[in-house]
């Protein structure tokens, strides 16, 4: 079924998650390597959980997948996961860091280095807006104009005065030397 399906999505985002860090926290570079691919993979897995929860909407309710809406809530979900990778309020890129946990943000350093990182993060982030400006326009019209509406409130409601529907993308301070901030935090923690 298509909610196996997106479990095993799950089970495959969970490998990545592994070995990507596992590759991110390695002392020896050449025993795991971060690949481009699979860093995309992962952040297209991630919210796994979100489409097996409406998928089991849509079955609760007795309907058909809504093709239009699912694709447009699974790009939707997409920015959300890159936004609070990139959320610095609450240090998450920070917290990634000590974790070892997927960030994407961790990923396109190890894969392009710091100078590069964020300029690749935001041609994704570019690219994935235009994904998702192109589904907003095949959603009815009074369900784009209240998703929309519910948007510009969130927006407002982080912070933020930004006109731009989705808010504004603040890159957070990189960290260039993984295992060094570790065991800064660890020393920071003992004492």
């Amino acid at each position: 079924s298509r909610i196996e399906k997106e479990l095993e999505d799950g089970v495959e985002y969970w490998l990545l998650e592994r070995t990507l860090c596992k590759a991110l926290s390695s002392s020896s570079s050449s025993e795991v390597v971060c690949v481009a691919s699979d860093v995309l993979r992962a952040v297209r897995l991630k919210s796994f959980d979100y489409r097996v929860l409406n998928l089991l909407l849509y079955r609760l309710r007795d309907e058909e997948v809504n093709e239009v809406h699912f694709n447009f809530l699974k790009t939707s979900e997409l920015l959300v996961e890159i936004s609070d990778d990139l959320y610095f309020e609450h240090s998450i890129s920070q917290e990634d860091v000590v974790d070892n946990s997927f960030n994407i943000l961790r990923m396109f350093v190890s894969l392009y280095g710091a100078k590069t990182a964020p300029a690749k993060l935001a041609s994704l982030i570019s690219e994935i807006e235009r994904e998702y400006e192109n589904l907003v326009k095949q959603l009815e019209p009074g369900l784009a104009a209240r998703y929309q509406k519910r948007c510009e409130e969130a927006v407002k409601e982080g912070g933020s005065n930004s006109k731009h529907l989705l808010g504004c993308w603040t890159i957070p301070h990189i960290i260039q030397d993984e295992a060094a901030y570790r065991s800064s935090v660890n020393r920071e923690a003992i004492e």
